[in-house]
């Protein structure tokens, strides 16, 4: 007997949503499988939290479906909105009240009693450090510490799916890191997380899936290694003595530039021309004194397809 297949955790198709004359969404497609770490790439006005509110119900899409494990988020918005987690930027909580008490609440939300919301809780504020914080009201913690309240209250219902606006905005090196360590343990256990970010190094090293967003459409997908590989602006210089013009016909499936003792090539891969480079090279008198290779990144591939910085 066959079974059907699973749904995606996240499925959304042609989602368009516009906010008077102004259109913030343009047919967004969105496929996140259980279990992914995807990220949703793009500058400030792309659409970014536009799309996350539209599946967490703070927003109602014009066009388009928007579904969670197959039940459609407005049709079916209690068993929906229960299966996701969000720590968004913004604190949208009382501030004076003791952090221990805000979990509390935010449980009682989604009908967990206290008594068995109580041992998550506690494990949720020892793992993230806020253990010693419990009875401290939340306007008096750090940027860092409300930032990691908001992961506690994201997790604090167990969700399956977990979403992360600018996690680690604003939060120093040390803290941004051992986040990083935590996105990965809950990434290990199962869970299907969603990230947007402001640090391209984050979704590079974090992410298995990334969707690049700008102007309200998705204009680009992939793994990071992949759009890195194929869209990537990598390069190889090459400082040398002794330069032969006969050089310049066997070097002619390169694109390169000369600048008296150093040449300049804009290759994908590097790596791979570097031995038949400096066969060439060597073969016809020329000495090499160094070779240094320039890899490309995420925010090369970004700012190609954009035109334009994250912050922009």
């Amino acid at each position: 007997m066959s079974t059907s297949p699973q749904p995606p955790a996240i499925e959304i198709r042609g989602l368009t949503k516009s906010y008077g004359d102004t259109v913030a969404l343009r047919g967004v497609d969105l496929t996140l499988q259980e279990g992914q770490f995807y990220g949703l790439l793009g500058p400030n006005g792309a659409g970014k939290s536009t799309t996350i509110n539209i599946l967490t119900g703070l927003v109602r899409r014009e066009g388009g479906t928007s579904t969670v494990f197959g039940r459609d988020t407005e049709k079916d918005f209690r068993f929906t909105r229960a299966q996701i987690g969000i720590a968004a930027q913004e604190l949208s909580v009382d501030w004076f009240f003791p952090l221990e008490r805000l979990l509390r609440f935010q449980a009682g939300y989604y009908g967990i009693p206290y008594a068995q919301a109580r041992p998550r809780i506690e494990m949720l504020l020892k793992k993230l450090g806020l253990w010693g914080k419990r009875t401290e009201k939340l306007r008096n913690l750090s940027g860092g510490m409300k930032r990691r309240f908001q992961l506690a209250k994201a997790l604090v219902h167990d969700p399956k799916i977990i979403i992360l606006d600018e996690p680690t905005a604003g939060v120093d090196v040390e803290l941004r890191r051992e986040l990083w360590d935590y996105l990965r343990e809950l990434h290990s256990e199962g869970k299907t997380i969603l990230l947007t970010t402001h640090y391209i190094e984050e979704a590079e090293l974090l992410c298995e899936t990334v969707s690049i967003i700008d102007n309200g459409k998705v204009i680009k997908k992939g793994t990071p290694r992949d759009l890195i590989r194929n869209l990537g602006t990598a390069g190889m210089t090459v400082h040398l003595n002794g330069w032969d013009d006969n050089l310049n016909e066997l070097l002619k499936e390169y694109t390169f530039t000369r600048e008296e003792y150093r040449l300049h090539f804009s290759i994908q891969h590097p790596e791979e021309a570097m031995p038949r480079i400096i066969t060439i090279l060597a073969r016809h008198g020329c000495t090499i004194q160094s070779v240094k290779t320039n890899q490309s990144t995420l925010e090369d591939v970004f700012i190609s397809l954009t035109g334009k910085g994250i912050n922009e």
